[in-house]
């Protein structure tokens, strides 16, 4: 079962409380107040999160977070978990 848009696991996050995070499928706006691209996209496209698009996993998704220095293949991995979780 999904958790999120881009493949964070929202219900191990430590932050999730800190923060007052619901996570971004039951918010309609992520907690810092501005947008994700990635969940707006996924939105967009009507899509449950990004390992179910075609062009998955594309720039946006391969380069979040990297400034802030998280690792995006972390979360690319957990989309494909999802996927074969599925099938």
């Amino acid at each position: 079962m999904f958790e999120s848009r881009c493949g964070v696991r929202c219900n191990n996050c430590e932050r999730k409380e800190q923060v007052n995070c619901k996570g971004c499928i039951e918010m309609e706006m992520p907690f810092w107040g501005g947008e994700c691209k990635v969940k707006c996209c996924c939105e967009k496209k009507g899509l449950d999160y990004c390992g179910k698009c075609g062009d998955f996993p594309c720039e946006m998704l391969s380069n979040m977070g990297k400034e802030q220095g998280f690792d995006p293949t972390v979360k690319i991995t957990q989309c494909r978990i999802w996927l074969e979780e599925e099938h």
